[in-house]
């Protein structure tokens, strides 16, 4: 962990902090695991479409976050790779904000398949009663960690009493730091935040000016917010790997919709030929694919990260074609023991049948999920 310096903060009145703290808590309202949606989806892109012939579907479309964890889309979108495997199938692409929206618009129909945390991809199967999507690959590991005010907070003990930014209700990093609350025997009201700790829940977009505020004294968080708050002075106080067996649990898996799944399989495959080439360049040239990333993020927001954000943030996010299922169940046990989920059954959620035909015509190992073995 690096030696924190002092926090360059902004001086505000309290009454304008703790403004802020109430809209902050209100904007994200009451909500259950994953299911909070910020915003309506960005229009979709033109279709682009490669040489060849058109496979099954004349187009697909794909949906994904401007998010550094989802950086297999975010590269494999703006390099092409991607794109270039579908042959004249027409490649859309739409942006979100939220996993929930996200979801909705897969179950309507307007995303085919989507890049997506594990909270929304489990609480989506679990409302469709198992028919909505399949988890067909991972694309995503880490990139999560809890920074801190260092003069208010130099130990994990320090926490207590604090208030701590997570994204959203119910959504992964708020399931992982209740949990990790509650393995150090301190008690959180999860519904409310209320408890030993205060979790406030705070869109990462707001979460730097909370902390500028005061209104906050750290967060756990997805990257770049934890580097962005860095920036401002936080301290790295944990970095979630440090939690999970060999350093890696889902932060980002590809879903399908059933029913696209069903009809157009060989897209499917396409696309996730795309994801596996686009891993392997990314992480043959993480510079080059560094500097792809944050002009796609120029691109759809407006503004790309500052250099010594991405610096800071991109070597912790770990782009890999593993789904992780073990951390993903992991996960919605934690969800279920903080009292955010009920016990869920997800047999059928993966379909890794693809992801691995694909793996195998290009020589890699294939990954099996023990609940679909047949697939």
């Amino acid at each position: 962990m690096s030696p924190p310096r002092p926090p360059r903060r902004r001086r505000r009145h309290p009454a304008a902090a703790a403004a802020l703290l109430l809209a902050c808590t209100a904007a994200l309202g009451s909500c259950g695991y994953g299911s909070r949606a910020d915003q309506a989806p960005a229009a979709a892109q033109a279709p682009a479409a490669g040489a060849g012939a058109k496979l099954s579907a004349a187009s697909v479309t794909l949906g994904y976050f401007p998010n550094l964890t989802h950086a297999t889309a975010l590269v494999g979108v703006r390099e092409g790779l991607i794109g270039r495997e579908l042959g004249g199938t027409a490649l859309k692409t739409t942006t979100f904000n939220a996993g929930p929206a996200e979801i909705e618009a897969l179950n309507a129909g307007s995303v085919d398949i989507g890049f997506i945390g594990p909270s929304p991809a489990v609480n989506g199967y679990v409302k469709s009663g198992g028919r909505g999507l399949r988890i067909v690959s991972g694309s995503a590991s880490g990139g999560v960690k809890l920074v801190v005010n260092p003069e208010k907070i130099k130990t994990l003990d320090d926490l207590r009493g604090k208030r701590i930014a997570t994204p959203q209700l119910g959504n992964t990093q708020d399931v992982a730091f209740l949990d990790w609350i509650a393995s150090r025997g301190w008690t959180v009201d999860a519904a409310s935040g209320r408890g030993d700790v205060s979790v406030v829940r705070t869109n990462n977009t707001i979460t730097p000016d909370a902390y500028r505020s005061g209104a906050v004294d750290g967060a756990w968080v997805p990257e770049p917010t934890a580097a962005k708050l860095v920036e401002e002075g936080a301290a790295v106080l944990l970095d979630e790997t440090d939690l999970w067996p060999d350093g890696k649990f889902v932060i980002t898996n590809v879903v399908v919709s059933q029913k696209f799944l069903k009809e157009h399989r060989d897209v499917v495959e396409a696309v996730l030929r795309g994801t596996v080439r686009t891993n392997e360049w990314i992480n043959a040239d993480p510079d080059r694919a560094k500097a792809s990333a944050n002009a796609a993020l120029g691109t759809l927001t407006g503004k790309e990260l500052e250099p010594a954000v991405i610096d800071r943030a991109w070597p912790s996010i770990v782009v890999t074609d593993d789904p992780l299922p073990a951390t993903l169940r992991a996960q919605s046990a934690h969800a279920v023991a903080v009292g955010l989920l009920e016990s869920p059954d997800l047999t059928g959620i993966y379909d890794l049948g693809p992801l691995n035909k694909v793996l195998g015509s290009l020589h890699k190992t294939p990954y099996q999920d023990t609940d679909d073995q047949g697939r």
